[in-house]
């Protein structure tokens, strides 16, 4: 009788284990050949050479030549095309820039991620389709609504001329246009970080008595510290590398409003081929510098997942 009802209990285990089998065999299978990497070879081989010969055709290739033409003639033309006083004058301005543009970017994409993730007010959409408003208007388009509002014939020109207030064609207009084209990065960067990690911890340390203040700076802020930073390292770049806003609001007076590549097209103007490329070599280390920046804050970032 017990051998009976052994052989009904395997019988009725049996296919159960049998079927657990094929599951378990199927995800390893599953896991083996994932479903990105069962196309054919020569598929994924076509798809390979691709990307790199895009990536060779487009950007190692003109990276390459730009050292190249830059060094074609020798150092000491490298160097004095550096070291010309207009051309270190740009490089001064261009730093300037930068460093003036990147705290007020920092306050402005802190500030706009904050209301967009903690509060709930009429105009919060139009808020966060404005700020997208950079990547949908041309730069050149963006310099001459500067002219039109601060120029000599604009909106506020007499106000400004009466007061000897210079914004156009000086260095004021210069950051202007710079903060425009480079303010959505730092918030764009911050508003999905934040929404995603939601306000829990806020929460609990406005419940244990904490001000506005410690919560932003002991929870808010190590929170978002990465993603500041990515944001902060593309407004950078693009503040260093920008051309089109600039060059329709800087009247390109040498020595006093070019910026780097401003003075790069004046030289390839000239024909002055070898110290155009020499300035632009400059354009390109810090470029090269801002993608290894990038990288390791990607990196970092993923360490913290």
């Amino acid at each position: 009788m017990s051998s009976v009802h052994a052989t009904a209990a395997d019988s009725m285990v049996r296919p159960g284990w049998r079927g657990h089998a094929a599951a378990r065999r199927a995800s390893a299978q599953a896991r083996q050949a994932p479903a990105h990497l069962t196309e054919p070879h020569w598929v994924r081989m076509l798809l390979l050479l691709t990307a790199l010969g895009f990536l060779g055709l487009f950007l190692f290739a003109p990276l390459i030549t730009v050292f190249a033409e830059a060094l074609r003639r020798g150092t000491a033309l490298y160097f004095s095309a550096i070291s010309d006083p207009d051309a270190w004058a740009a490089i001064r301005l261009t730093l300037l820039v930068a460093a003036i543009s990147l705290p007020a970017n920092l306050i402005f994409g802190v500030a706009v991620a904050w209301a967009v993730t903690r509060f709930q007010f009429r105009g919060k959409q139009l808020l966060v389709t404005l700020i997208d408003l950079p990547f949908t208007v041309s730069p050149v388009v963006a310099g001459l609504v500067f002219i039109l509002l601060f120029g000599r014939h604009g909106w506020l020109g007499d106000f400004l001329l009466a007061h000897d207030i210079k914004i156009v064609y000086a260095v004021p207009g210069v950051v202007l246009a710079t903060l425009f084209v480079t303010f959505p990065f730092v918030a764009r960067s911050l508003i999905p970080l934040m929404q995603t990690q939601g306000s829990d911890e806020e929460h609990a340390a406005l419940t244990l008595g904490a001000s506005g203040w410690t919560i932003f700076r002991r929870v808010t802020l190590p929170n978002i510290k990465w993603g500041l930073l990515y944001g902060a390292i593309l407004g950078n770049a693009r503040a260093i590398g920008e051309f089109g806003a600039v060059s329709v609001v800087s009247g390109h007076v040498r020595g006093l409003t070019n910026t780097m590549t401003l003075h790069i097209e004046i030289l390839y103007n000239e024909y002055m081929f070898s110290a155009a490329f020499a300035v632009a070599s400059l354009l390109a280390l810090l470029a090269l510098v801002t993608l290894a920046l990038k990288s390791w804050v990607e990196w970092r970032t993923g360490l913290m997942r």
